[in-house]
């Protein structure tokens, strides 16, 4: 494969947005006939560059080069003339026309200038008989399951654009057997000659499908490597860094708290997002949550908090049963969420910094009791202090503020409530060094003062450094849980990179 001429080729790419690099100068090679991984977590620039190859975004800097020729796409119409297709995770068809309609919008065969309802139906028919699938062409396309109107797509892609396709989370809603005839239909694409990028966070489908991977981190590219003898640990490594700092413990913490749980979750889950896990968390304990992107983190704070109700096991604090049904329910049992997004999910951009930090606590109290204006100022002017947000005053639009102080800011939010147990999701994302360094400080003070807290974080060495315990998520189930000297970096990554089980679902 290495003397393979390449059919895709970005050299040194480049995009930035304001006050971001996104792209760094990446480098990306796409060979004849291979299927070819794009890795990286949460902004790692996998979505930038994937839009710069197909014109969504103008790139600022780098090359781009099809068969050897510069190509400079416009617009995902130019770059699907210039053979290059995509197919994303949520399915970009029209789901009330038929599988027929769909496969050949806007280049329907015609008869006398009008279109051929028969003709059309002929030809779609002969165009997925090139991929297995022999189904009825007129009926319309969302009465059929996912795995087939991602092969509709697929089809659609390749007969517009023929020479790359790229493929983004395509297993990701798709059981076993659904992702067994995907991965044919890839085979039988590989076998013609397309260079296809693979996008996904499934580790073991990456190592059964992908001949080669490229990890990005950061904007900035990794590296890229053979399949075949990579190994898995080593890969994990490329993801997620590991920048260790002096200042980091060598393992997770051994003074963990003693005594009775203070919060008890057995067989908690929700089907289709997170598997049944069972949790204990204790007075002034602090328990990791760690795993790859897509491994489950979020849905599982999320089905805690009620945005997702569980459908599966209970809740406890003190014997006494919990309901979680909705984040109203959570909050009420003195629960507090800082979620990964903060400013879609979390901030209110054009509501002052005082008006931020009281949203939580006048939540809980219900609008028809409003919280007096010199309890909301001297609340803004308590947290200010208390965890430095550099503001003006607290009147200034919370937007205005820099992304660490205003992770402070959804903090105090609830602070405020003075809550029994506080999810935090990857707290230190996206900040500055002086505002990571304070996050950190701000979670061991709660815990020793006995607040219990669950943190979500990709920075391992940040996530050994304060953990009592930690949790293992990947492919959305439980797959570990590490305590007190047992928590380290390498116990980490190994967990997550073990492979799946045999016949484990896919």
């Amino acid at each position: 494969m290495e003397d393979r001429e390449p059919l895709l080729r970005a050299q040194g790419v480049t995009k930035a947005f304001p006050g971001a690099l996104a792209l760094d100068g990446v480098d990306f090679t796409l060979r004849r006939g291979e299927v070819h991984a794009l890795l990286g977590e949460n902004g790692a620039g996998k979505s930038t560059l994937v839009k710069c190859l197909t014109g969504a975004y103008r790139r600022d800097g780098g090359d781009i080069l099809l068969d050897g020729r510069p190509i400079d796409p416009r617009d995902t119409q130019a770059a699907q003339e210039l053979g290059i297709g995509t197919v994303y995770q949520e399915v970009n068809l029209l789901e009330n026309l038929t599988v027929a309609e769909n496969l050949l919008l806007g280049r329907q065969p015609r008869r006398m200038g009008l279109v051929s309802p028969g003709a059309t139906r002929a030809a779609a028919r002969e165009m997925l008989a090139g991929y297995g699938l022999d189904i009825d062409v007129g009926r319309t396309l969302g009465s059929y399951p996912v795995a087939i109107r991602q092969v509709v797509a697929i089809a659609r892609a390749v007969s517009l654009s023929g020479k790359v396709l790229i493929l983004d989370e395509p297993t990701a809603s798709l059981d076993a057997r659904e992702v067994e005839m995907l991965f044919g239909v890839i085979e039988g694409l590989r076998a013609r000659g397309l260079g296809i990028v693979f996008i996904s966070h499934f580790l073991d489908q990456v190592f059964r499908i992908c001949d080669r991977v490229t990890v990005l981190r950061n904007g900035r590219l990794v590296g890229a490597r053979d399949t075949r003898g990579l190994d898995r640990v080593g890969l994990v490594n490329m993801m997620l860094g590991r920048e260790l700092s002096e200042e980091t413990r060598a393992h997770g913490r051994t003074d963990g708290p003693q005594g009775a749980p203070a919060l008890t979750f057995r067989g908690f889950g929700r089907a289709g997002r997170i598997a049944p896990v069972d949790l204990e968390i204790r007075r002034g304990e602090v328990v990791g949550v760690a795993g790859l992107l897509g491994s489950g983190r979020t849905e599982l704070a999320e089905t805690i908090f009620g945005v997702t109700p569980h459908d599966s096991g209970a809740a406890e604090a003190g014997g006494s049963r919990l309901s979680l049904a909705s984040p109203r329910a959570a909050v009420a049992a003195g629960f507090g969420f800082c979620p990964e997004d903060r400013k879609t999910d979390a901030l209110v951009g054009d509501l002052t910094i005082r008006e931020n930090i009281v949203l939580a606590l006048q939540a809980r109290r219900g609008w028809a009791r409003p919280v007096p204006r010199r309890e909301q100022a001297a609340l803004a002017e308590e947290y200010i202090a208390r965890l430095d947000i550099r503001t003006t005053d607290a009147e200034k639009p919370a937007g205005q503020l820099s992304g660490g102080n205003q992770q402070k800011v959804i903090l105090a939010r609830w602070l405020a409530t003075n809550p029994r147990f506080l999810i935090l999701d990857e707290p230190t994302r996206g900040i500055d060094v002086g505002a990571h360094a304070e996050i950190i400080r701000l979670i061991e003070e709660l815990c020793a003062a006995g607040m219990s807290l669950l943190v979500i974080s990709s920075e391992l060495d940040e996530l050994v450094s304060y953990s009592h315990r930690v949790m293992v998520l990947r492919d959305r189930a439980q797959v570990a849980a590490l305590e007190g000297a047992g928590i380290t970096v390498e116990s980490i990554v190994s967990a997550i990179a073990a492979p799946e089980p045999e016949g484990a679902p896919a």
